[in-house]
């Protein structure tokens, strides 16, 4: 579960530092430029390596030039509130693709966890984003401004970990099942012990 926070982390880097920064205090322009740094220094890196750049580090550097260039339209604080149902739809879409989660998962997991049961857990994490980004439209709309900061800081966090506690648990049941099963195999695939002529001495 680590590596694949470290590796989601990663992917979303810009992201990240672009809500740190605007959060903290930092101008508009001032974190989107520091995010766009972070985010198109990241992919030289990885084209400089001859690494991939993942699907989810181009959209983390989108989603930080959609959100500096949106704000100067209005200053209606709700429309603040909302974007970040923008970055869960946006993530939620990109979720939809099959099989998104074997590229964070350990080899443990992918070898002991049946591919139809990654799958799935990838929808329900999709379905998790675009929940999350309807309720806080919901939220934004409806609610104070300080129960959307409780809402996005605690709530939607919190059903992200939550999220994540459950997968782990799942996932580590299903691979302790599977393991116990190949060893019951392995057991009934030795050749049975053979019986001892004459036992008890005759």
């Amino acid at each position: 579960m680590q590596t694949a926070l470290l590796q989601l982390a990663e992917d979303f880097l810009s992201t990240l530092v672009f809500l740190g920064m605007y959060l903290l205090g930092a101008s508009l322009p001032l974190a989107t430029g520091a995010a766009i740094a972070v985010g198109v220094g990241q992919i030289a890196l990885a084209k400089w390596r001859g690494r991939r750049v993942e699907t989810m580090q181009w959209l983390s550097l989108a989603l930080v030039i959609a959100l500096g260039a949106a704000a100067p339209i209005t200053s209606d604080s709700r429309f603040m509130m909302a974007k970040p149902s923008v970055v869960h739809f946006a993530v939620g879409a990109v979720m939809l693709r099959r099989g998104w989660m074997a590229r964070y998962l350990p080899l443990i997991v992918t070898d002991h966890v049946a591919e139809g049961v990654l799958i799935a857990t990838g929808y329900v994490w999709a379905g998790l984003m675009f929940a999350l980004g309807l309720t806080n439209l919901y939220v934004a709309a409806e609610c104070s401004p300080a129960a959307w900061a409780w809402f996005i800081s605690v709530g939607a966090i919190g059903a992200k970990v939550l999220a994540l506690v459950a997968q782990y648990l799942v996932f580590q049941a299903l691979i302790r099942r599977d393991l116990a099963g190949a060893q019951q195999k392995r057991l009934l695939a030795l050749p049975a012990p053979i019986a001892v002529a004459g036992a008890g001495g005759q």
